[in-house]
């Protein structure tokens, strides 16, 4: 994508008056039913297993960036300034490292033709917002790369097919491949030193699987005390259990996925996401020190599900209704097929009180967005039957006792990849920045 410089003459406090290239881009997040955990090389960002992952609708949960790049400025070249979330943020070795592969991209381009404008070496301002909680165990960093990426790529004009951007959004955190895809998506571990067969491919679109859906429940919106990075090099180091993983399990669970969902084979994805769940934090707890990612009331929440399960499969004749999986924090990703949220949902709240039911009508929006349409009571038959089977299922698992246990509510759908939301004057009203070059 071409994108046209911004007509009107801007004055920012770091770079004075210039022309300036910009775009704004979104990008979803993704949740992995066979984890990534652990590098095989820290440089390059390669894993120690292939993964795979669902990508959720953007329009519930995002990144969303602006990179603006400064043309005539004052200011040293290759700079860059990032803000995230409206805070000035240092940039880390890795966007930097990202950054500096992109541009070197764009002086090859401008060497082989010397009549386009000159962008590669000029200051770049990079504005990100999630709509989400960062770092809270919901890919932050996948999404916020991915988008980081596919925003420099149009800014940059470098007009990258999605394969190559992906590659790219890879330096900067390694799941971020991974979101370049919309649908359902492998990334392929590769054996190549160089990491060029490492790379990330569309499993099936985001139209294939067109009633899987997921409930997300926040148990913690806070920052987790062991980073992603720290634990996964910590468990290559020292947990035995990891290596039986990447070894002896996961090649054949890639198999297993894939055939499931080409089959749309709800039972056999099931046991294989909620297994490769279980194991992942096994592996965490193998790890010395051990890392304790799961609280409380996850616990009760797979507690809750397996018992779920087990009841419901009596009367509908499938092994499994819902599926949980967890990632590198405590909050629960239940997939499940969309007739079923409504069921799920109002056993979840019977549950986990959560003391918003009698609130306003902004408390109850708050805590369960776009899930509120499931809410509503059905027929007496339904609800007598619910009453029965919530019966049955506390045979088996206790109420959560205190009100509050989980934070939020989130329900999604399967979504598309990145989008280019605006570039140059089209995405003045888009743009993370205002006209004076701040981030609004």
């Amino acid at each position: 994508m071409t994108v046209p410089p911004l007509k009107k003459q801007r004055t920012h406090p770091e770079t004075g008056n210039a022309r300036i290239y910009e775009a704004t881009a979104s990008a979803p997040v993704n949740i992995a039913v066979i984890k990534y955990w652990g590098k095989r090389s820290e440089a390059l960002m390669l894993p120690t297993n292939s993964s795979l992952s669902l990508t959720l609708d953007q329009d519930q949960l995002q990144s969303k960036t602006t990179v603006r790049v400064v043309v005539d400025a004052d200011g040293k070249e290759n700079d860059a300034a990032l803000w995230l979330n409206g805070n000035r943020e240092k940039l880390s070795g890795r966007v930097t490292a990202l950054l500096a592969r992109m541009r070197a991209l764009r002086v090859a381009k401008e060497a082989k033709d010397a009549s386009i404008p000159h962008l590669a070496s000029k200051p770049l301002l990079i504005a990100s917002v999630n709509n989400f909680p960062t770092a809270a165990g919901l890919a932050s960093s996948a999404s916020g790369l991915a988008c980081l990426a596919f925003a420099v790529n149009a800014a940059l004009q470098l007009e990258l097919p999605p394969a190559d951007i992906s590659a790219l959004a890879r330096l900067g955190s390694g799941s971020a491949c991974r979101s370049l895809f919309g649908g359902f998506v492998a990334w392929d571990m590769g054996s190549k030193p160089d990491g060029s067969d490492s790379v990330a491919r569309q499993v099936a679109s985001e139209t294939h699987w067109p009633n899987m859906c997921a409930l997300i429940l926040v148990a913690s919106a806070t920052q987790k005390e062991m980073p992603s990075t720290a634990g996964m090099q910590t468990t290559v180091e020292t947990s035995p259990l990891l290596q039986h993983r990447i070894q002896a399990v996961v090649p054949d669970r890639m198999v297993a996925i894939e055939k499931a969902i080409a089959a749309r084979d709800f039972d056999s994805f099931a046991e294989i996401t909620m297994r490769d769940s279980n194991q992942f934090h096994a592996v965490c707890l193998d790890t010395f020190p051990p890392i304790f990612y799961l609280n409380h009331v996850s616990h009760r929440v797979i507690s809750l599900i397996t018992m779920y399960n087990q009841v419901k499969s009596k009367s509908n004749g499938r092994k499994y209704t819902v599926a949980y999986t967890f990632d590198a924090g405590p909050n629960a990703v239940l997939y499940l097929l969309k007739e079923d949220v409504a069921e799920v949902l109002r056993l979840v709240n019977s549950y986990f009180p959560n003391g918003v039911d009698a609130a306003s009508g902004s408390a109850v929006d708050e805590y369960y967005g776009l899930s509120k349409q499931f809410l509503k009571a059905g027929s007496k038959t339904v609800e007598e039957s619910e009453k029965a089977l919530e019966a049955e299922v506390s045979k088996g698992v206790k109420k959560f006792e205190e009100s509050g246990g989980l934070k939020r509510i989130i329900y999604t759908t399967i979504g598309d990849g990145p989008r280019i939301l605006g570039a140059g004057e089209a995405g003045e009203d888009v743009s993370l920045f205002t006209d004076a070059g701040v981030p609004k």
